[in-house]
């Protein structure tokens, strides 16, 4: 292929994006395709650097807009330093988080303006738009639990509230609603077996066409 496929897996906390990221590059690697793994915030050397500023610390740490602005930091060196450079080898770059996470987080959750994020996300993301995006969807309650079971250190986001994840559940439901040829929308509330099955069958769809 002239340009890889970018997947991204979106959705609150503890919804298992990081269990279905790998379990799917082994499917992938299975059928003989190139796979870089990756997440966000982070992913590269400086925007590893910047995930230690956002992810942790006290809740009311940043303003939604300075979460804004880190992140689209994080994610410029991302995208340049490895996310455009694998897509040029043709590879398949599997995210988890990608852009949905800051319209969600700190534009509908957070409230920073969108104006101010659809301008970022313009400037920051250029052409490495995902070509699929897999909204992980379950009940927050659900997903706050199992979050709070991984005794993460990297748990400011998770301290938010249940209000706050609240309106982040139906900002994904509303992005995807608003973009069907790109997100699938996957109920995370069942079994990882059956979640990667869903999965599969979606990436399947798309790696065809």
């Amino acid at each position: 292929m002239s340009r890889g496929i970018l997947i991204t897996f979106e959705g609150g906390e503890g919804a298992g994006k990081s269990t279905q990221v790998h379990r799917l590059a082994d499917r992938l690697r299975e059928q003989g395709l190139e796979v870089v793994v990756t997440r966000e915030p982070g992913g590269s050397p400086g925007a590893e650097a910047i995930r230690g500023l956002l992810v942790s610390g006290e809740v009311d740490r940043w303003s939604a807009v300075s979460e804004a602005l880190l992140m689209n930091a994080a994610r410029r060196d991302h995208v340049e330093k490895l996310i455009a450079p694998a897509l040029a080898r043709g590879d398949v770059v599997i995210c988890d988080r990608f852009a949905d996470s800051t319209r969600a987080y700190q534009g509908v959750a957070g409230g920073a303006a969108p104006e101010l994020i659809a301008m970022l996300e313009s400037e920051v993301v250029g052409d490495c738009r995902p070509d699929l995006t897999l909204v992980l969807d379950l009940p927050v309650e659900i997903g706050l639990a199992r979050a709070a079971g991984r005794g993460d250190l990297e748990a400011r986001f998770e301290a938010k509230g249940a209000g706050f994840h609240t309106a982040i559940r139906q900002a994904f439901l509303d992005i995807a609603a608003a973009e069907p040829a790109r997100c699938v929308v996957v109920d995370a509330s069942t079994s990882p077996d059956v979640v990667a099955e869903a999965v599969w069958t979606a990436v399947e769809r798309r790696i065809a066409a």
